[in-house]
């Protein structure tokens, strides 16, 4: 089970970097902060942990603020397997700038999130319903979430994402999930 091994890992990194202190250059590459989220799509499930940086860049949007951050993540999706004998699995890898607008100028506890990345599966994605022709695929979102705690370093957002190769190679059927993501703000 290598997939669990790479989550693991990564799980042991948020909290060694959770634990280093932000000084310097070091504080320009630590991730701004962790998350963990799960999704299901029809007949699949996924369970995602990864880090985000934000941007330093903000910019006044109507009666909101626009920014942003990047964000680095390991997925496993479980499903029916296409042979019918069981469930099957693969890991995904993605990377993807995200977007956030939020309301009363930035200071609202609410936002709106909008990504468009990249991803790399560990196989072909292959259900009894679908099946991936690209290994290679691009992911797209839309979410509305909201901070708690003192300082708005606990997040929960609800998230619609698709995942597809953008019409490189068919069949290209795509899979939509609903997603729940939970972060953790180190600063």
């Amino acid at each position: 089970m290598r997939s669990r091994s790479l989550l693991r890992l990564l799980a042991a990194s948020t909290v060694l970097l959770g634990s280093l202190p932000h000084a310097g250059a070091q504080e320009r590459f630590a991730p701004s902060s962790v998350f963990v989220q799960g999704g299901s799509a029809s007949g699949t499930r996924s369970l995602t942990a990864g880090f985000a940086w934000d941007w330093d860049r903000r910019w006044a949007l109507g009666p909101g603020e626009l920014g942003g951050y990047f964000e680095l993540s390991l997925s496993q999706w479980r499903y029916d397997s296409a042979a019918g004998n069981g469930k099957d699995h693969l890991t995904q890898l993605a990377f993807k700038p995200v977007f956030r607008w939020r309301l009363d100028g930035g200071a609202s506890p609410w936002f709106f999130d909008a990504g468009v990345g990249l991803s790399l599966t560990s196989s072909h994605y292959e259900t009894p319903a679908k099946r991936f022709s690209t290994r290679f695929n691009f992911g797209t979102h839309l979410g509305v979430g909201r901070n708690f705690g003192a300082r708005g370093e606990h997040e929960l957002a609800l998230r619609v994402e698709h995942f597809s190769n953008g019409g490189i190679k068919h069949p290209n059927p795509g899979e939509n999930f609903v997603q729940l993501r939970y972060s953790y703000r180190f600063r």
